[in-house]
């Protein structure tokens, strides 16, 4: 495969209780640059679903007893892996994926910062003592792991999305199953296969891949071996797998959809926040659930923001990922690309004006060089839909209490910007903005320590931090009486 040295890292298979499972069906991983084959993977489904949560039963009792030390010692190990191939897990990651080299190996010290992370963070699970109502009697709180995990992750952070995820859950003594986006199998196995040079034992990380959305979907959420069930992924296919998981009462984790307003304030370092939005918007060719979705610009100093980012994003490179200095590489599909430019049109229709872009690129049907709509309004479909795409719509405004309404003016609440210097209207806006997360002059604001995590329809529970980890620990209460004999 082009350019990896290490030829161990190209798995074409599930990885299930420590053994790669074959299949005589399979299906093509294709790369979104060129249209190629990249792989032909071995196709899973149910039964093997099934597999890897019994798998995954039988190694909790002797993974969950290990001490937090010697988890730690093996995620060590496995993120010490990650980065000592970070080339070649990149280059992978671009082949399925699409985006640029630089920001796909970036992906992967992301990814293995919160192995890292939650290594040490495992090792601070504190309980409590309560005074007790009367003195026969001793109050204890305990936190024990969850139990089995099961998760669903997206192609576009096909190794951070499974990371972040599995990381805590590992670090909480828990056990884990994960189906990656058939789109994206191949850094995921990559990852298993690092996992097991660094000694995690078999069945306690398990990756399964396949085709079969609902079917292995309905195992992994209704499956009464799993206790957790953690996805990530858009707010329409969260809701039925919330309900799945309502069946049995799952423990539940969820990362949807968003709709992040970008806020410019006219006592803002201008440009700053060209860069921040920049940043922002188009990484991964605009194809993160943080992604700036609508930029507000208040309008003395709209005139001068637009023509500055126009500038700047008339600089950007769009090419295949591999390729040297390309800063936006392909959506994931023609499909992708379809849907972007429907908004695009039906917003134009509404009154929109293209400034720059708004044409499919000649490199190939997956490409869509990155496209500025100004004229826009808080009602148009640009700002009323997730775009997932290199497109943004500018939309200018009066007042603060104006924007914070119109920012809080969506059903999702993931990530929100903003660019000021007025300390008194930073605390004002990042309070009144109805959004689980809030970068202040920062375009990028995830990291292994904070709480990555939304309101709203975007989702519930955090990953990444130490409340990440609750989400995989259960609190125990336990009562000791007859203290006074």
């Amino acid at each position: 495969m082009q350019g990896i040295k290490d030829s161990q890292l190209i798995k074409l298979a599930s990885y299930i209780d420590g053994n790669w499972f074959q299949s005589d069906n399979r299906f093509a991983v294709i790369n979104p640059a060129n249209q190629q084959v990249v792989a032909e993977v071995a196709d899973a489904g149910i039964e093997e679903t099934q597999a890897a949560v019994v798998a995954a039963k039988k190694a909790l009792p002797a993974w969950s007893k290990k001490s937090a030390n010697e988890r730690a010692a093996l995620m060590r190990k496995w993120f010490n892996l990650m980065m000592e191939h970070q080339d070649d897990l990149g280059r992978l990651l671009t082949l399925e994926q699409g985006k640029p080299l630089a920001e796909a190996k970036g992906e992967i010290a992301y990814g293995a910062a919160f192995i890292d992370w939650f290594a040490e963070e495992g090792k601070r699970v504190y309980g409590d003592t309560i005074p007790a109502p009367a003195n026969d009697k001793r109050i204890l709180v305990i936190k024990q792991p969850v139990g089995v995990v099961a998760s669903i992750t997206p192609w576009n952070f096909p190794n951070a999305m499974i990371a972040r995820k599995a990381a805590a859950a590992l670090a909480a003594g828990c056990t884990f199953v994960a189906r990656p986006s058939p789109l994206t199998p191949l850094s995921a196995l990559a990852m298993a296969e690092l996992a097991e040079r660094a000694g995690i034992p078999a069945g306690v990380f398990n990756i399964v891949v396949g085709e079969d959305a609902v079917g292995m979907g309905k195992v992994l959420t209704q499956h009464p071996d799993v206790a957790k069930f953690t996805f990530t992924g858009s707010t329409a296919v969260g809701k039925i797998l919330l309900a799945q998981c309502a069946t049995s009462v799952k423990k539940v984790s969820m990362e949807l959809g968003g709709n992040a307003p970008f806020i410019v304030f006219d006592d803002a370092d201008i440009d700053a926040a060209v860069q921040g939005a920049l940043i922002s918007k188009y990484r991964n060719a605009g194809q993160t659930c943080v992604c700036t979705n609508r930029i507000f610009v208040q309008r003395n100093v709209a005139e001068a923001f637009t023509q500055k980012f126009a500038a700047a994003v008339a600089n950007l490179n769009v090419g295949d990922g591999l390729g040297d200095g390309v800063t936006v590489g392909p959506m994931i599909s023609k499909t992708a690309v379809d849907n972007v430019l429907k908004l695009v049109d039906d917003t134009v229709s509404s009154g929109g004006t293209i400034i720059s872009g708004g044409q499919r690129s000649a490199l190939g049907e997956s490409f869509l060089a990155p496209v500025i709509v100004t004229g826009v309004t808080n009602e148009m479909p640009l700002a009323r839909n997730e775009i997932f795409g290199p497109v943004t719509p500018i939309i200018t405004f009066d007042s603060e209490d104006e924007v914070i309404a119109m920012a809080n003016d969506t059903e999702y609440g993931l990530a929100a910007y903003f660019y000021a210097r007025d300390i008194g209207r930073i605390f004002r806006v990042g309070e009144g903005l109805e959004f689980g997360m809030v970068g202040v002059n920062e375009g990028i604001i995830s990291n292994a320590a904070a709480p990555f995590g939304g309101v709203k329809q975007s989702g519930n529970g955090r990953e990444g931090s130490k409340y990440g980890l609750d989400d995989y620990l259960e609190i125990k209460y336990l009562c000791l009486g007859g203290l006074d004999k």
